[in-house]
């Protein structure tokens, strides 16, 4: 049960650099027999406690043993571009995994799923993790707590103080006492870097500071989940939600809150050809009879739809998540050189890991974890940015090859100033009045009490009246 291309042979001899299988299929009388060389299976170090890994082998006795089945995979030549080819007949070693996900790519404008997989092999499991599996969202919750604060006279210049947290939630519960991932502080810093960088202590603050009852009206609005409990944790994504709501929402983000229902089926037809349902949500001007009468008018689609949510917030939100991906926790994803809106998502224990990013025109949502929760293991590469980006990357060089990246479309009334930050210098989107300069600039806050005057456009954090 796994791709076609895998396949089971049995180790035959095993020498000093390489390894003999047989009882491989035969074809043009080659004999059912083949080669893995050592190279193709250096990963296999062992497996140890809380997803370790032991010492890398330093030969193939310590992988394979005569008479071990294994699964094996025909190789042409090792990776690398000026890599010299294989003979014929040689094979990698693959490893059925137990680590599972999902993936759901969808269109951003009209909800239409246009992929889907719910896991590693269907004839291994039937469950669809993309649909059913309920996990915590963790860090990918944030642009909805960041979104509840743009509503509540945020903007992406105020400054919240990155420190330590306690929080007290009553009824003889112990003291709630969140940290960041890495446990470090960086002070007084902007949203902006804030959100680009995913940390927790500002976040709980900002959500403190709006109220968790306004970020849980923010994530029902966008179909996040359905039923949320008004908790502080709750804005650290400790919630459960599914990838594909989570999908969806992300795409409402980009679209610019124009609402949209996922969809598997995009048009039933009666048996006359009549069509009895359409998904798709806006309609087309001089397309089909009027094209047909001869209608002098080009076509044109036709978008009814207002947005339920203030444009201006949303993307606020979404130009930040654009920094996520240049600047920030999946900072990799620079190098496809588009706009990408994105979020990455690491649990505690990183027991359920995500990458969510949005394009004007597609979105994917990535999730990985295990099926009974357990750690995915440690260190940066066993986070969102680690290995849930890396599989956004691999799909999306496939998806946009060829095409010109698609600006996303910015709302009337924004108001685009050079401004410096952390991050470096960059056009930030301001609603008028809170731009550098301006009297609604000063609402900034740092601890939920103290008023700021923002970053200076030197970069440097000014206290109120300082200079």
């Amino acid at each position: 049960s796994g791709p076609p291309a895998w396949q089971l042979a049995v180790v035959s001899k095993v020498e000093p650099q390489a390894v003999q299988i047989i009882g491989l299929p035969s074809s043009n009388g080659e004999g059912g027999e083949g080669t893995v060389p050592f190279a193709e299976m250096t990963w296999a170090a062992p497996t140890l406690a809380e997803q370790r890994l032991g010492v890398p082998p330093r030969s193939p006795k310590d992988v394979v043993n005569v008479g071990d089945v294994i699964v094996v995979e025909k190789v042409e030549k090792p990776a690398g571009q000026n890599a010299k080819p294989y003979p014929p007949r040689t094979y990698a070693l693959r490893q059925i995994p137990n680590v599972e996900g999902g993936v759901v790519v969808m269109d951003t404008q009209t909800g239409r799923v246009l992929a889907m997989s719910g896991g590693w092999s269907y004839a291994r499991s039937q469950f669809n993790r993309a649909v059913q599996a309920a996990r915590q969202p963790g860090s990918s919750f944030k642009p909805f707590v960041y979104l509840a604060a743009m509503d509540s006279g945020f903007t992406p210049a105020s400054v919240v103080l990155d420190a330590p947290f306690s929080y007290d939630p009553g009824y003889g519960q112990p003291i709630w006492t969140p940290k960041n991932y890495g446990g470090d502080y960086l002070g007084p810093t902007t949203v902006r870097r804030g959100l680009e960088l995913s940390r927790n202590l500002m976040t709980v603050r900002m959500a403190q500071q709006v109220g968790m009852k306004r970020v849980v009206e923010v994530a029902k609005e966008f179909g996040v989940t359905d039923q949320m409990g008004a908790y502080l944790p709750m804005a650290l994504g400790a919630g459960e939600t599914t990838l594909l709501r989570m999908t969806m929402a992300y795409a409402m983000l980009a679209n610019g809150a124009l609402e949209i229902t996922p969809s598997l089926v995009d048009r039933v037809q009666d048996r006359n050809g009549r069509t009895i349902y359409r998904h798709e949500p806006r309609a087309c001007r001089g397309c089909g009879e009027q094209a047909a009468a001869g209608n002098p008018v080009a076509p044109e689609i036709v978008d009814s739809r207002k947005p339920f949510h203030d444009p201006a917030s949303v993307y606020q939100v979404v130009h930040m998540m654009l920094g996520v991906t240049t600047r920030g926790t999946a900072g990799r994803l620079a190098a496809l050189g588009r706009p990408i809106a994105g979020k990455t998502g690491t649990t505690n224990d990183a027991r359920d890991n995500w990458f969510l990013g949005s394009t004007p025109d597609i979105t994917i949502g990535i999730y990985i974890g295990f099926d009974e929760p357990r750690t995915l293991g440690h260190g940066n590469a066993e986070t969102g940015g680690g290995n849930a980006a890396p599989i956004y990357e691999a799909m999306a060089k496939e998806i946009f090859k060829g095409k010109a990246p698609t600006p996303f479309r910015i709302p009337p009334g924004l108001r685009m100033v050079r401004y410096s930050y952390e991050g470096g210098s960059i056009d930030e989107v301001f609603k008028p009045g809170t731009e550098p300069g301006s009297e609604g600039f000063n609402q900034t806050m740092l601890d939920g009490s103290a008023p700021w005057s923002g970053i200076d456009p030197g970069g440097g954090p000014q206290q109120a009246g300082g200079s």
